[in-house]
């Protein structure tokens, strides 16, 4: 066939690129991680993710504004809880007017068509910060559930489009769904962590929300005994397939660059949309690489969201999505 097949043909020029790239990003592929904070006034940068801040209420307005006159049409919930309203049992999770309450009443009076999902699990309101009720020397699985159900329905009280359980409990997404039917909201979506995996490169997102896991007798001061262990691969379609089973609507890998494998496992054996969490690690390692000069940012934070969506991501929970957006645009 060579010479008559050069496929060099097809990469002569950014127009007849442009024509046969299998590969394209869209403001609509993102989730946009949000913030929030009690106080008045409050844009606070998060020391461990340059460029990346914190929000009070009244500024969350101004930022999903903003999101939205970008095409950014979906965003995803954090509460940084004050310590004097923690305990083991998250009690504050189920405040109706807890600050992630607030939040979703002020994003959707803010912009109505923004899709708010929320963050669900314990380590905002847990005074020892892991993910689920600490007793007799472990994370209590069911125990948790429960409390998890009835968070999820506090948010969708609230207005929450969708909930997303992060905390990697045995049978969370059967017991939420459940609760959720039972008292009507048959509409508000479950994003489950499916595959959610005991990483090292959560670091920051900890920072942002005071939410590292404290050393106590006979518990790890880690979360190895729920997260998944980063050497396993076909446990992550096993976890996500029951998830589905459970009911969620839509299952995510976390972290993202270094699970494309799993990504693609799990686009290739479930019928549900795939997203990916490019979390805080991921970001920090470029901005601080690119802060020494030793990487191109806009380049690499490039190459990375097409790694994801390449990989098989429907869309992306990422925090360089206003800048991925900007340089598009």
């Amino acid at each position: 066939m060579y010479p008559l097949r050069r496929n060099r043909r097809l990469r002569t020029s950014e127009a007849i690129r442009s024509l046969v790239r299998e590969t394209v990003i869209t403001p609509q592929d993102f989730i946009v991680p949000l913030f929030v904070v009690e106080g008045k006034g409050v844009k606070k940068e998060i020391a461990s993710m340059p460029d990346y801040y914190r929000f009070s209420l009244d500024l969350l307005v101004t930022e999903v504004k903003e999101l939205w006159s970008l095409g950014l049409k979906s965003v995803l919930l954090f509460v940084k809880v004050p310590d004097n309203l923690k305990d083991n049992i998250g009690t504050e999770a189920l405040n109706p007017e807890g600050l992630m309450q607030r939040a979703i009443k002020t994003v959707k009076d803010a912009v109505p068509g923004m899709y708010v999902m929320t963050d669900v699990a314990l380590d905002p309101y847990s005074s020892y910060g892991h993910d689920g009720v600490v007793g007799n020397g472990m994370i209590v699985n069911d125990d948790t559930n429960a409390i998890l159900a009835k968070m999820s329905l506090s948010h969708a009280q609230a207005g929450a489009d969708m909930v997303a359980p992060s905390d990697m409990m045995d049978g969370r997404i059967f017991e939420i769904r459940t609760l959720l039917e039972d008292e009507g909201f048959h509409n508000t979506g479950i994003l489950s962590y499916s595959a959610k995996y005991a990483s090292a490169f959560y670091g920051p997102f900890r920072d942002a929300l005071d939410s590292a896991p404290a050393a106590i007798k006979d518990v790890p001061k880690d979360k190895k005994a729920y997260q998944m262990d980063f050497s396993n691969r076909d446990e992550a379609v096993k976890e996500t397939l029951m998830d589905i089973q459970e009911g969620a609507d839509i299952v995510m890998v976390k972290p993202g660059l270094c699970y494309l494998d799993i990504v693609r496992d799990i686009r290739d054996a479930v019928d549900v949309p795939v997203a990916v969490y490019q979390v805080s690690g991921e970001y920090a390692m470029l901005k601080a690489a690119a802060a020494k000069g030793w990487l191109d940012h806009d380049a690499v934070m490039l190459e990375q969201v097409i790694a994801i969506k390449r990989a098989g991501a429907h869309m992306m929970a990422s925090y360089f999505a206003k800048d991925v957006v900007k340089l598009l645009s």
